[in-house]
């Protein structure tokens, strides 16, 4: 699998099922410009590990969208399949009615094209975010029975939109509302004398 951080993420069209449970035939990741994407994979619709993600990202929603970040989510099930489990109750092992889009990557390009495809035909849990240009920014891919930290991926949109905004570098463990670094050899001497203890 190639990494697809600095190159611009592979765009698609394909069939969503959106949040008002109606599809979207044409749904395009390149119609998402001028917003920052999160963009992640699962393996399959009615398991076990992936509606606790899905979950965790729904209760986030509201927070991505204030970072202007949206949050779209693929698997290689049908449409039908994902409304068929968001028209499904939580107790009874579905996901409820979930705020952002969810892809059917039925002939499995999308994740072929995202290096997340495994030979059994389903897909890793890659995550990929996305900036406003349509560059890949961030990713990480899991094997299959480890999900993945929402506040992770909310802290890389943090991290992101303040390098941006700042020009400084975010070091290890950075939160928002941390210091940060001038990227040069004094900045970071500076800053590792001030936080090394």
């Amino acid at each position: 699998m190639k990494p697809l951080v600095t190159n611009e993420a592979p765009d698609f069209t394909a069939i969503a099922v959106m949040p008002d449970n109606t599809f979207n035939e044409a749904f395009k990741l390149s119609d998402m410009r001028g917003k920052y994407v999160l963009l992640f994979f699962y393996p399959l619709d009615f398991t076990f590990v992936c509606p606790s993600e899905i979950l965790a990202f729904n209760k986030a929603v509201g927070v991505f969208k204030e970072k202007n970040c949206e949050v779209v989510g693929v698997s290689i099930d049908s449409h039908f399949s994902h409304l068929a489990w968001k028209n499904t109750a939580i107790n009874d092992g579905g996901i409820g009615n979930i705020q952002f889009p969810l892809v059917a990557d039925l002939d499995k390009s999308i994740s072929e094209n995202y290096g997340v495809l495994l030979d059994m035909g389903i897909a890793l849990r890659g995550l990929y975010l996305i900036d406003k240009e349509g560059i890949v920014r961030h990713q990480v891919v899991n094997d299959l029975p480890l999900g993945r930290n929402v506040d992770e991926a909310l802290r890389m949109v943090d991290a992101l939109q303040f390098t941006e905004e700042h020009g400084d570098v975010c070091p290890a463990n950075w939160n928002k509302g941390d210091d940060a670094m001038e990227p040069t050899a004094e900045g970071v001497a500076k800053y590792l004398s001030e936080h090394s203890a």
